[in-house]
């Protein structure tokens, strides 16, 4: 029986391996994108709905033609590229909410939220495409999806077959239900990994730079979020500091991402 379920579990990985755009990364997912996209709904809701929108109507108005700009490089990309199935997969939207937290979020499906906080860290068009591309890039790469399957491997194990297998809708949802693990008031569906965060990097600024972008302007940010001078550890970078090592992995990231940039 063991070794059954072992093998049902193999062939249950080798189907359920994914390739990252442009990347190439293998990763693991074993959640469907309707199951991942209808969590996602019904908690970028219960967000939306607990916090007020900003009333700053030039940046709100700014988040928004930042995010159409990329999203729409991005899925003319996808649409270019043998990807046209997947851009079904996203129904955008992008919204600046009233709160000083410096951070922004970008949930499956292509919704993204700014915090009013992080607006003094991004300062420029640019500096706000810089943090758009990096939580599009999360949301294309389906770092959450993956991020799900590892915890529910994590906490399953071999029983996770039996899980994946039993064609119980129902049951399913209800352990996405508790491994999303979001809070409304939180914004995000699992912390990403370093991993995750260095690929989001990399995409983000090959999306700012189809986009029109520059993506040389990603530096410039990145060391005004290292350079708070209170020691804090902002929600954004709370799981990836901004350190040294990771602004000159960026720099060395340019040189491909300056290949899709056309001013």
């Amino acid at each position: 029986m063991k070794k059954f379920s072992l093998l049902i579990l193999t062939a249950l990985f080798l189907a359920s391996c994914s390739s990252v755009l442009i990347t190439g990364r293998k990763q693991l997912l074993l959640v469907s994108d309707a199951e991942v996209l209808s969590m996602s709904a019904t908690t970028y809701k219960q967000f939306i709905d607990s916090v007020p929108a900003s009333k700053d109507a030039v940046n709100s108005s700014l988040v928004k033609k930042v995010g159409i700009n990329i999203s729409s490089a991005v899925i003319n990309y996808l649409k270019n590229n043998g990807f046209a199935a997947d851009t079904a997969n996203y129904s955008w939207e992008f919204n600046l909410v009233k709160d000083t937290t410096v951070n922004a979020f970008c949930m499956p499906g292509g919704k993204v939220v700014f915090y009013e906080g992080i607006l003094p860290k991004t300062q420029t068009e640019a500096g706000m495409a810089v943090v758009m591309g990096h939580e599009i890039a999360h949301a294309v790469a389906k770092h959450s999806n993956e991020r799900l399957s590892q915890q529910m491997l994590a906490q399953y194990g071999a029983s996770i077959t039996d899980i994946l297998l039993s064609n119980k809708p129902a049951a399913t949802r209800q352990t996405i239900n508790i491994l999303y693990g979001i809070g409304a008031e939180v914004g995000v569906i699992l912390p990403y990994s370093r991993k995750h965060e260095y690929e989001a990097d990399r995409l983000g600024l090959i999306f700012m730079a189809m986009a029109g972008y520059d993506p040389t302007e990603a530096v410039a940010f990145w060391e005004r979020m290292s350079a708070d001078s209170s020691g804090a550890v902002f929600e954004f970078m709370s799981t990836h500091p901004s350190d040294a090592k990771r602004i000159a992995k960026m720099k060395e990231l340019l040189p491909e991402a300056l290949g899709y940039y056309k001013k």
